[in-house]
């Protein structure tokens, strides 16, 4: 058996295609698919079911990926293991989020974090299976190339310190020109006829995407995307009614807020990092740093802030 096929199995496993996997590693399908076959002929099982949405592993393949993960998880992990070694407070950490949490929240709070540490060099990957709206994958090791990650749900498994740190909350949101030429939607039923910008089939229904799922069943559906930026660029356009984190649609000065979080609803944020890392110091610090700025910023996180915003306006006496 060539041990090398191993690393193609565990990728077709985390990523559930074979295009995912090379993307992954670095080389085409036909490698991958070549390798699996390989490693099933070894073997003497099928590893995998090809399904419309990918490959799912077999009974087989669940059993193998069970013996090798703990292996796998090691393996990825000495590098960094090595590079902490000895380490004060200072080094090297990576940092997967997704693009939100990335750009909005921890960006604006970076210039303070390498004031008080400017011996730690901070590396944040912005990784789409953290922004992704659901459950981690149960297959693969959710933390194989970083040290700490914050994701949009609860990790079903691994070797992790978890912790929820917030609630992400999502509204509605359209163009000025979109709600004067189509209508502002005041209840659910408001929404029939209307356009829709929302989340691919794929996605977990949790809150929003669950929201969204029952918004379409009366209104059309525009664009799905997984990109936030791109249902955000597309509802300044007036295509329609997209459905945004609180944190991006708040603040953008082409969009008005039709609903909030009241209707939409939110998603968990965890706080997520190997245990064995977890307790070296440029790693609580990395941590401490993101706590705090989730702390700093709840009220935006948590779609307060336009509360506050309109707030002196309805207050306002009557002349």
């Amino acid at each position: 058996m060539n041990w090398d096929d191993l690393r193609f199995f565990l990728a077709v496993a985390a990523a559930g295609s074979l295009s995912g996997a090379g993307q992954q590693l670095g080389v085409n399908t036909t490698t991958v698919l070549r390798r699996v076959a390989s490693l099933e002929d070894d073997l003497g099982a099928r590893l995998f079911e090809r399904e419309r949405t990918g490959y799912r592993l077999t009974a087989a393949g669940e059993k193998l990926v069970e013996a090798l993960e703990p292996v796998d998880r090691r393996l990825s992990a000495l590098p960094r293991d090595f590079e902490a070694a000895g380490e004060g407070a200072e080094g090297s950490v990576r940092l997967a989020a997704g693009e939100v949490v990335a750009t909005r929240l921890l960006a604006v709070e970076l210039p303070s974090f390498r004031r008080a540490h400017p011996g730690l060099e901070l590396e944040i990957l912005t990784d789409p299976r953290f922004g992704s709206l659901g459950p981690a994958p149960r297959i693969g090791n959710p933390l194989k190339d970083v040290d700490v990650a914050v994701r949009l749900a609860r990790p079903t498994q691994g070797d992790m310190l978890m912790r929820k740190i917030g609630d992400m909350a999502y509204g509605l949101y359209a163009s000025t020109a979109y709600l004067e030429t189509r209508g502002r939607p005041h209840h659910m039923q408001d929404i029939a006829g209307h356009d829709l910008i929302g989340f691919p089939r794929s996605e977990t229904p949790l809150g929003p995407v669950w929201w969204f799922s029952r918004a379409e069943k009366s209104g059309r559906v525009a664009l799905r995307s997984s990109s936030v930026e791109a249902r955000a660029e597309a509802a300044r356009g007036g295509l329609g009614l997209a459905a945004l984190p609180c944190i991006v649609g708040d603040v953008d000065p082409g969009l008005e807020r039709v609903f909030g979080p009241d209707v939409l609803g939110s998603l968990e944020m965890w706080l997520m990092a190997r245990n064995d890392l977890a307790q070296l110091a440029h790693v609580r610090a990395v941590m401490e740093f993101i706590v705090d700025a989730v702390k700093r910023h709840r009220a935006r996180i948590e779609g307060r802030e336009h509360e506050v915003r309109e707030l002196p306006q309805r207050s306002r006496p009557n002349p």
